[in-house]
């Protein structure tokens, strides 16, 4: 009996260490800086490209009206108009939390939507965001509801 108690002990740390524990603050701030690389990706690169680049296959977006977008394609489609291309958002999340497992996470904080319309005048208005955010098979974080 002895022996076989030392053997499952002799077996319990391997299996402790297969269950590492998550940092949930560490990945809060991985989400905050995806959050910025998402915010730089569309200044640089574009509305559509950036809304793009960080979207999940799957991904919703519910812009105007209600109206739902659905798939990186469809919402590449919907940011590559005139408006758009003259546009830029900045947000910062004000509010980060992330699923028990890690595999999910939402923000919600305030954004600025600045265009520039066929006139040549700016504009820009205001309101809250909240993004959903999915861990990829391959690790990176994509939005899957904005």
């Amino acid at each position: 009996m002895q022996i076989l108690i030392i053997a499952i002990m002799g077996f319990l740390p391997s299996f402790s260490s297969c269950s590492r524990m998550i940092d949930h603050e560490e990945i809060k701030s991985e989400i905050k800086q995806v959050e910025r690389n998402f915010q730089e990706t569309v200044k640089s690169q574009g509305v559509a490209e950036g809304f793009y680049i960080f979207a999940a296959d799957d991904a919703v977006i519910k812009r105007e009206n209600d109206s739902l977008i659905t798939g990186r394609e469809a919402i590449k489609n919907y940011y590559l108009n005139p408006i758009s291309n003259k546009a830029y958002a900045e947000w910062t999340p004000d509010y980060i939390d992330i699923s028990d497992d890690a595999t999910l996470a939402y923000t919600y904080g305030k954004y600025k939507w600045c265009f520039t319309d066929s006139s040549g005048k700016i504009s820009n208005f205001q309101g809250v965001f909240h993004t959903v955010w999915k861990k990829m098979k391959d690790g990176s974080w994509k939005y899957v509801w904005d």
